[in-house]
């Protein structure tokens, strides 16, 4: 039983620690004036990003039930990982879409 309630308390950690800003988010920081932002590729990438939120609360959805297995945290954590990765990149291909503005530092490291 400790070990569940262990392997509970570091999924939650985990999960709550250190997430990349959601996409979507990321936009409502751009400016909307910038002449990018009407861009038919601002506008492609604004809808990825839609689309990667609805997507991602559906997996969110799956996650109590991989705490039941024996490998479940460890597929947990990795989804998480792979959904950070994910939010980063596209984050960064919306401001190279939507922004004149220099790439931040924290998106400069994110891999093509």
């Amino acid at each position: 039983m400790d070990r569940i309630w262990t392997g509970t308390a570091v999924l939650l950690m985990a999960l709550v620690s250190a997430c990349a800003t959601s996409p979507t988010n990321y936009a409502a920081t751009l400016s909307t004036k910038d002449p990018k932002w009407r861009s038919k590729q601002c506008q492609q990438v604004r809808a990825t990003a839609v689309a990667f939120e609805a997507k991602e609360k559906e997996t969110r959805k799956l996650a109590p039930g991989l705490l039941l297995g024996p490998y479940g945290i460890g597929i947990a954590l990795a989804i998480k990982e792979h959904q950070d990765k994910q939010r980063k990149q596209i984050a960064r291909d919306m401001h190279m879409r939507c922004s004149s503005q220099p790439l931040p530092k924290e998106l400069q490291a994110v891999s093509n």
